[in-house]
């Protein structure tokens, strides 16, 4: 599934485009998160404090270290079904006979290095909480270490919807990566479950064949009924029929999952001024 440290390397690579530096790997980044939370989390500092009496106030000094964005991060890590506020997709510009399976992995087990993706930035409103700011990604399977850091660019800098995103708006920014499994032909238009299932559907009208897709949480945030999803959906790729007689037309709907994370700029300027006050140590 998706994890914290997909999400920081999605920042880390935005935020290195815009201020015209050399990003960090997804490796350097995953070995980096881990120490991270190793040495600020108080747990780590318990250890630490019972190895050596001469420590005995460390670990209240790493719980008064530890941010809220951290404790929230380091406590539990997402449902795989959280969502941000608006998570609405553009459509992939991969065919839809190229569609993949990429089944869940067991749980404890590794997460995969290649996997469809999207990746959603949403931005912070005064008024009205997260909304979208961005949105793309792929039915192909991609390798993760350069796929992320491709799609986030896209999504942040590329969206057709959007005028690209700015450095001013980083602090703002909430990011949200979702890996997509399970890819199955629904037996009809209404085989998928809300709130589960994201949904890709294609049809033919009038000689133009018609796609697009939400991704599993679109619905739900929405408030949408399957029927109601679908009539957005059929809008969403251009249709511009009676919404009456959406139920005639024929659509090919493929269902699948997504396994999703999301983090806000607050824990990851965090992460990041560590990782510049350990580099400035060596």
């Amino acid at each position: 599934m998706a994890s914290v440290e997909h999400c920081l390397y999605c920042f880390e690579t935005l935020a290195a485009e815009l201020q015209g530096r050399k990003p960090m790997t997804l490796d350097q980044i995953k070995k980096s998160w881990a120490e991270y939370i190793s040495s600020t989390t108080p747990a780590a500092a318990t250890t630490t404090s019972e190895a050596s009496s001469s420590s005995s106030s460390s670990s209240s000094e790493a719980a008064v270290k530890q941010s809220p964005a951290l404790r929230r991060l380091a406590a539990s890590s997402s449902s795989s079904t959280s969502s941000s506020s608006s998570s609405l997709s553009l459509t992939s510009s991969t065919p839809a006979t190229s569609l993949s399976s990429s089944p869940a992995p067991p749980e404890g087990e590794e997460v995969a290095s290649s996997s469809p993706l999207f990746v959603t930035w949403n931005t912070n409103h005064p008024r009205h909480g997260y909304i979208l700011r961005g949105c793309i990604g792929t039915f192909e399977p991609q390798p993760l270490a350069t796929g992320l850091s491709s799609y986030a660019l896209i999504s942040a800098l590329q969206d057709s919807r959007f005028h690209p995103i700015s450095s001013s708006e980083l602090p703002k920014l909430q990011v949200a990566v979702t890996l997509l499994t399970d890819f199955e032909d629904a037996k009809d238009k209404m085989d998928w479950e809300l709130g589960k299932h994201g949904i890709r559907i294609s049809f033919y009208e009038r000689g133009r064949r018609y796609g697009a897709t939400y991704l599993p949480d679109v619905a739900t945030e929405q408030g949408w009924t399957k029927e109601e999803t679908l009539v957005s959906l059929m809008r969403k790729a251009g249709w511009s029929g009676k919404e009456e007689g959406w139920e005639g037309v024929d659509l090919r709907v493929v269902r699948y999952q997504g396994r999703k994370e999301k983090l806000e700029y607050e824990a990851y300027k965090e992460w990041r001024e560590w990782v510049e006050e350990q580099q400035g140590r060596e």
